[in-house]
């Protein structure tokens, strides 16, 4: 790993999708091409889209429980997802963008 990191040895297709999934975030994430850990964000999103994105998770997302208990991680990502998909679905409605 060190050497993949140092930059002497190139990863394999394979390697990289492997620490992805290990990660849990997309190759476009850890080759540098997105911000976006998942690779969930549409094409037209512009970067006002991405830091209003930020915005809401952090209002809407954080700290979250039910019934009085928080949620597990795996609780917290499906919570994350839904929420990502919701605004964005609003964000098109909105600027009728496609």
């Amino acid at each position: 790993m060190s050497k993949i990191e140092s930059g002497s040895r190139k990863v394999s297709t394979d390697e990289l999708k492997r620490i992805s999934e290990i990660f849990e975030v997309s190759t476009d994430y850890l080759l540098g091409n997105t911000t976006d850990r998942n690779g969930h964000t549409p094409s037209w999103a512009t970067n006002d889209d991405k830091k209003d994105l930020k915005r809401f998770l952090e209002e809407n997302a954080n700290g979250m429980t039910y019934g009085g208990e928080g949620l597990t991680d795996e609780e917290q990502k499906q919570v994350r997802r839904v929420l990502e998909g919701l605004f964005w679905d609003k964000q098109k409605q909105k600027d009728s963008r496609k």
